[in-house]
């Protein structure tokens, strides 16, 4: 168990747990999430039980999805290879790309490993045109006995894409609530990729990752077949909940039922599922802040996926969501709007004019059960009316005087290897305070407050801004600065003063969260449940999702 799930767990039992931002920040710093998944045209998969870990000290008996067998591939190209467990929850990511034209199938072998009292199981594949083999019949689809298998063969054509559910559809009440469910990601063929997704600002982006060592982990470059489609950077999020009764009352029938025979007499289950009261809520079935670890971490082997975005200003962000339980969640993304593409691969185009996207501009990306949505997540730090990279004028640290030279619309894309690439110049050279008044010395534009002011200790995170050696400006001198330039430090340490060098790392925090406060809670203990962040990094702060 980790220090912070040790500390959680031993304020379990107080009145108020305290959890600092700065604890936060130790496990914000290391992770990342990007859309991890398995790759190929044939999926060998198995439904299993085994124990979720949660951030109480918890281990909460569920079934899962798993590889049968080690899958044909990993994605994205980049992250290095994982494992895929024989359970895990949510279900592995199943990648597959669609065909130039026409269709091509996509086989998947279901193996039953549940116990024996559970009965069959299957899986439903919403939106796909499926044929079935082997198995046994079933009230929704064919499904595979305890110990028995079932194949499931989809139909992919040339204009699917998106992000897609999957999940049980046997006595779904309780299957589904148990943790078998997962993602289908389809993307189009690469030559079905707009051309205006591999030129222009997008590449300049990809030279900008490159110029800083930074490994490209899109899936591909455009989520659809659309020019309005293009991303720069992607994250799968699948929202669900768990009342651990319902486990709970599995886990005893399932003993009780020990080696009984499939089918026969008193060897099936019966549990209720309703009264329903979820006391866990979790983002690619993990609570905070567990959700922030890394992929694949050894503290949750039935978890291998994280939740914890990065990006840098100006990059178009793609966000896959899958609500993937039995209630709806109203999860806001904090810093923008998310701009929606599509909902289970649909593309939402203009009645006018059907070159044109037209999905909404949501405040909370609320998840339905079953459903997906396509959203592009956008910030950039336009009209803050505040330089957000720190320039200041009155500086005499050279790094602090990159000069903004605007685009067409307004952004300094000329320069992708500068580390103030995708500035918006409007507000280039504007401290933070018009008066000069707060700034450290001139090397500001901050002076960050005292300690003892605050009533529950430094929750503040640092500098409010990006920008190269911004939090060594603000504390103290930055390397290379002539003597006596930097004046008085600051009294509050820098951001990520305990995971990160204060040079390393400097971006904002935007928290996103649902806005039912129960859900972020876990087992009523707040912080927890479905709360992560989104972190907007300086250029040259690497981010690093191969884990």
């Amino acid at each position: 168990m980790s220090a912070l799930k040790t500390t959680y767990a031993a304020a379990r039992g107080r009145l108020l747990p305290i959890l600092t931002a700065t604890a936060v920040m130790l496990f914000v710093a290391a992770a990342h999430a990007a859309a991890p998944g398995i790759t190929g045209t044939t999926f060998n998969l198995t439904a299993q039980p085994a124990y979720l870990n949660q951030p109480d000290g918890q281990a909460v008996y569920s079934w899962g999805y798993g590889c049968n067998g080690a899958p044909a591939g990993y994605a994205p190209s980049t992250i290095v290879p994982a494992p895929c467990p024989l359970m895990q929850v949510p279900g592995p990511t199943l990648i597959v790309t669609a065909p130039a034209s026409g269709t091509t199938t996509v086989t998947v072998n279901l193996t039953n490993g549940l116990p024996a009292a559970a009965g069959n199981t299957s899986i439903l594949f919403p939106g796909f045109t499926v044929a079935t083999s082997g198995g046994v019949a079933g009230l929704l689809t064919r499904e595979a006995a305890p110990g028995g298998s079932v194949t499931y063969t989809l139909t992919i054509p040339s204009t699917a894409a998106g992000t897609h559910a999957y999940y049980s559809g046997t006595q779904s009440d309780l299957q589904v609530e148990m943790g078998l469910y997962g993602a289908i990601i389809v993307l189009p063929a690469p030559s079905n990729i707009p051309a205006a997704c591999n030129t222009g600002v997008h590449a300049s982006n990809v030279s900008a990752q490159g110029f800083w060592q930074e490994s490209d982990f899109r899936l591909a470059h455009a989520a659809y077949n659309h020019p309005q489609a293009c991303y720069d950077r992607e994250y799968l999020f699948q929202f669900s909940e768990m009342d651990s009764n319902i486990h709970a009352q599995a886990l005893a029938q399932v003993n009780a039922k020990t080696g009984c025979t499939a089918g026969a007499a008193g060897c099936s289950l019966n549990v209720p599922t309703e009264p329903y009261h979820p006391a866990y809520f979790m983002i690619n079935g993990r609570s905070m802040p567990d959700d922030m670890d890394p992929n694949y971490s050894p503290f949750y082997p039935h978890q291998p996926y994280n939740g914890n975005p990065h990006m840098h200003p100006g990059e178009l962000t793609l966000l896959r969501i899958i609500g993937q339980g039995r209630w709806q969640h109203p999860f806001h993304e904090h810093g923008n709007h998310v701009r929606i593409l599509a909902r289970d691969g649909n593309l939402i185009l203009s009645q006018s004019d059907q070159n044109s996207l037209a999905g909404p501009l949501l405040f909370t990306t609320t998840t339905t059960p079953g459903v997906a949505m396509d959203g592009i997540f956008y910030w950039t730090g336009k009209g803050l009316n505040w330089d957000a990279y720190a320039h200041n004028p009155l500086s005499q640290d050279p790094s602090a005087k990159l000069p903004c030279t605007p685009d067409a619309n307004g952004y300094n894309t000329g320069a992708p290897t500068a580390i103030n690439y995708f500035e918006w110049c409007q507000d280039h050279n504007k401290p933070l305070q018009v008066a000069p008044f707060g700034d450290v010395a001139g090397g500001g534009p901050a002076t960050l407050p005292d300690p003892n002011l605050f009533t529950n200790g430094a929750w503040y995170g640092g500098s409010p801004y990006l920008g190269p050696n911004a939090t060594l400006r603000a504390t103290g001198c930055s390397a290379g600065a002539p003597a006596g330039s930097c004046g008085a430090t600051g009294s509050t340490p820098p951001s990520g003063t305990i995971a990160n060098s204060p040079s390393g790392e400097a971006g904002f925090a935007f928290m996103w969260h649902s806005h039912n406060e129960r859900e972020i809670t876990t087992n009523n203990i707040f912080p927890g449940g479905m709360l992560m962040m989104m972190l907007v990094d300086s250029r040259e702060f690497v981010i690093d999702e191969s884990n």
